[in-house]
Formats: C-alpha cells, structure tokens, sequence
C-alpha cells in the first residue's frame, strides 16, 4: 500500500480522493490550513504547502503527494509559488508529485483554442483558470528525475455537481472529453477513482491527462 499526503485534504476533490485512497487500504495524510473536516479514516495535519520545512517532514516517508488546493492566490501567495520547492522535496526523497488541476486549460478541440481562451469562458473564472495552467506549465520545465502527473477534471466538476459513483470514466491528453451530448462531466467519486487508479497503476509519468464520462 502507498502513503499519501493529500494537500487540500478537506477540499472536495482532496476529500474524495483521500476517502478513496483509505477505501482501499492506503494510507493518507490530509494537510489543511484549517483542520477539523478530514475524511474518516484520513490522518488529518494543519499547515502549509509553502512550509518548506513542514514539507520536508512529510516527504521522509510518503509515496505520492496530491496537491488539490486552489491555484489563485490564498493569504497573498499563489499555489505557482510552491512548485519549485515541492518539486525538489519530491526529487529529493523519490516522492511521486501530482496535482488536481483544472479543465480550463485543455483544448475545446484537436488543435483548437484552450476552454478559457474561448468568448464564453466565465470572466470570474480566469484568474483560476490561468494560475493552473500556468502551474502545469511550470511542471513541465521540471528536471527528468521528478515524476509527476496532473489531472484536469472535465469542464463540469465540483461539490455543486456531485453525481452518483458509477466505477466507470473515459481518459483523455490535452483535449476536453464531452459524451455524445457534447457535455464534459464527471462526479467526484469516480474521478477520485481514476485518480487513485494512477497512483495504483502508473500510466502518465510527466504528463497532463483529463478525466470525464
């Protein structure tokens, strides 16, 4: 079984895969600035991505960190901020480093425009949006001996639109994955299962991939 340590872990989608991860056997330690509201099961831990020493700490004997929190700026520092030391924890003591990304920044089509470059992406979306992308961007100048991966969820995700668990979903690159409706979904149970099946079978090593029904 992996070790996880799940920044964001009472968020909704750090919440889910961290209920998930303990589902099935592993163990996880959820880190929030505000403890109190960890999934059951979850060792639960108050502090910072930013804490570079805090970190440290948790990376001696952890697997895999997840990195689900907001991209923007929280408290004046934006999560962009923190790769570079993450990144290099992580190298440091072979530590696989994931994040929960957004679907803003996947292409609408093959060769076509990003989700938010479009005339209809929310306005009040797009500092999120661009400081995720700009998170992905900076993962992929990392050094070769970090191993990482980043998941966008499909366009519609979140505690607003939970669904149902299902066991199933669909994989995709750089492109936004819609059903046969044209609609881009995923409940947060199921994309906490493909999330924790990554980190159980290892198929994107240094890539983006996205997540939808």
């Amino acid at each position: 079984m992996a070790k996880l340590v799940i920044f964001g872990g009472t968020g909704y989608a750090g919440g889910k895969i961290g209920a998930e991860a303990v589902r099935r056997g592993h163990e996880v330690v959820g880190v929030a600035r505000n403890a109190g509201s960890a999934p059951e099961g979850v060792d639960e831990r108050q502090g910072s991505l930013h804490d570079e020493e805090f970190v440290t700490g948790l990376a001696k004997d952890a697997d895999v960190f997840v990195v689900a929190t907001p991209a923007r700026a929280i408290d004046g520092k934006k999560l962009i901020e923190a790769v570079p030391s993450l990144a290099r924890i992580a190298r440091e003591n072979d530590v696989r480093l994931s994040f929960v990304g957004g679907a803003a920044s996947l292409l609408v089509a093959e060769g076509g425009p990003r989700l938010f470059d479009t005339p209809e992406f929310p306005a009040e979306y797009k500092d999120e949006a661009g400081s995720h992308a700009e998170v992905l961007g900076l993962l992929r100048e990392q050094p070769e001996g970090l191993d990482w991966f980043y998941v966008s969820p499909a366009a519609e995700f979140g505690a607003w639109t939970p669904g149902e668990r299902t066991g199933a979903y669909r994989v995709g690159g750089d492109v936004l994955v819609t059903d046969e409706n044209g609609k881009s979904h995923i409940g947060g149970d199921d994309f906490a299962t493909a999330y924790v099946d990554e980190i159980e079978q290892p198929k994107h090593h240094r890539a983006r991939f996205t997540v939808a029904y």
